[in-house]
Order: C-alpha cells, then structure tokens, then sequence
C-alpha cells in the first residue's frame, strides 16, 4: 500500500526556467556553489562597434543596458579581492567592445599593476586599432608582457561564415587586428564558435590553416589558445537542468563557469556596479547577487541559497551545461 504524498508537499510544475527550486517536470533543480572565485569579470558596457546575428548578450552601437564602467567602479572590487584575501587571480574584460569605453585603458593598467593576469574579449576591429589606443596597449605589453592576454572573437575561419554573424568587410577588419597584436608580441588567443555542424578537429584544422597562413603566434590545439564556443541561437528546445542530470550527463558542478567565476555589471535602472554569477546573465534582476564580492558569497532567496547558483536560466544549460562553453 503507498502513501499518497500530499498535494502541499509535491513539487511544482509549470513553464520552464520559472520556479528557482524544481523544473517544469517537477524535479529538483540543479545548482552550483563557488568553488574558488578563480576569475573575475567586468563587462566593460554593452555598447559595440558592430551588431551581430547571435551576440551573447545582444550587445550593439544601440544597446547601453549596461553603462560603461569607470575606474570608481572597478577599484573596490580590486581591493577587496586583496584585503578579504579571496585568491584571485584573473581578472577578464567583456563587453559590448571594452575599447570604445573612454575609461577601459585606465582599468586595464590599474588591474595589471595590481599584479593580475588579464583577458580582454575583443573583436580587435576599429576601435581597438586606434593610434593612441594601439600606443598605450604597447605600453602596457612592455610592462607587463604575457600577464595581459588579448583575445578576439573570430567566429569561423573563412571569410563567408565569420561575416554570416558579425556582418560584412568584418573578416578582413579583424585579421587586421590580430596581425598587429601578434607583430607587436601580445599574449594572444581566438574565440570561434561551434555552430558550423564541424567536429572540433576539422574545425582547429581549418583555424591552423589560418594561423599558419598568417604566421600568428596561436597554437591551435591549445583549447586555452583557441576556445572554441557554443552557439546560443534559440533555434531548438533547451531542456532544464536537475540534480539528476549531473550524473546522466557524466558531468559535476564544480566544472560550471559560475563555480569559479562571477562578473561585475552597472546596470542602467540601478546605477551602480553589482555582482552578477557569469558573463551570460548580465541583465536579469533576480540574478543580482549584491554589491559587493562579500555578499554575493552569502546571497540568499530567489536564484540563490547562501551564494549557491540555482541553474534556472535557459543559458544555464545551453551554453553551460550541455555546451560546455566557459568563458574563462
């Protein structure tokens, strides 16, 4: 004879990606807790040079959702990743395209000077190319060699793919970048994306091509050197992540992006610089985790339990989970 669970005491069951605690099917929820803050990112603003067909973040030369940040929004977090002892040790910078924020060379020096290992996402296009911009990156290469480390979004080795996302004449644009920073002796690495039905070894063959072609100092077999990144087009069924999925899928929590990393955003409706779990969540106020390192670490009620991630967003488990994409 079984018990009848009562009707207050079973799990909830609605849309997806809704209720914090259980699915749609009505399982638990899977979450990850920080492991280590091992990266820290600050989404430098939402505005970019270029719109493309399937940005992350839906980043434009129209989108300012995200305010540029200054360096009064970037030092406290420095100092208390230093006087709370926290361990980290990279810092990343996304956007939008972090070199069209008139404040992102002054960032860029005081993280190197506090003795960080620095990544910059760009697509290395116009605004990076800049005369005096080009100047004071030099600068800083000279002073802090490989700790700073360039690396730019070039969706697909040929010229048709790359622009079927990010728009003509940007191909060319960007190769031009890339062959200024590795003659200049950057730290440098490629983003491509996997969404061009490929496997990971013809698609590294074709970006070695490249390389080889163009003599830049990028070993593609290096996964650090050429990240490879799934696509978040929304053109099929994005299923939701439970607790049992950890071990149907073979993977654990502690592999996820947001258990080593969490990013810093100014948000145009708040005004001030807050903690967000990742690079993908940039916009959504129930995944605000606070104003600062500390209280994001024991955030608690809607997404969050003492800072443990609930996984109920769709780029949980698309780019994440299921992807396998990280940013860092």
């Amino acid at each position: 004879m079984t018990t009848e669970t009562p009707l207050n005491e079973r799990p909830r069951i609605g849309a997806k990606f809704t209720d914090p605690d259980v699915t749609a099917k009505g399982e638990p929820r899977a979450s990850v807790a920080l492991k280590s803050l091992q990266t820290l990112w600050f989404n430098t603003g939402t505005l970019c040079n270029i719109t493309c067909v399937n940005c992350y973040i839906e980043s434009s030369p129209s989108n300012d959702r995200l305010l540029y940040l200054d360096v009064a929004d970037v030092r406290p977090f420095l100092d208390e990743i230093r006087d709370q002892q926290i361990g980290t040790r990279e810092i990343g910078f996304t956007g939008g395209e972090p070199f069209l924020n008139p404040s992102f060379l002054a960032i860029l020096e005081l993280t190197l000077e506090r003795g960080f290992d620095v990544l910059v996402l760009t697509n290395a296009m116009q605004p990076m190319q800049r005369p005096k911009i080009r100047q004071r990156l030099e600068a800083l290469r000279a002073r802090h060699g490989d700790r700073l480390r360039v690396r730019v979004s070039l969706d697909h080795y040929t010229r048709e793919l790359h622009e079927a996302e990010r728009g003509p004449r940007s191909f060319a644009r960007t190769l031009a970048g890339l062959d200024w920073l590795s003659a200049s002796g950057f730290n440098i690495a490629i983003a491509g994306r996997t969404c061009w039905h490929e496997l990971d070894e013809e698609s590294r063959d074709g970006y070695r091509a490249l390389i080889d072609k163009y003599g830049w100092r990028i070993d593609a077999n290096d996964p650090k050197a050429l990240v490879m990144l799934p696509e978040m087009d929304g053109s099929y069924e994005i299923p939701e992540i439970s607790t049992a999925c950890w071990s149907i899928l073979g993977k654990q929590p502690e592999e996820q992006m947001c258990a080593s990393s969490r990013m810093i955003v100014k948000r145009r409706d708040l005004g001030y610089a807050s903690v967000v779990p990742c690079t993908l969540l940039p916009y959504e106020p129930a995944f605000d985790m606070g104003r600062t390192l500390a209280d994001s670490m024991i955030a608690e009620g809607g997404m969050f339990t003492k800072g443990k991630v609930k996984l109920c967003h769709p780029n949980c488990a698309k780019f994440c989970v299921l992807g396998g994409g990280s940013c860092s």
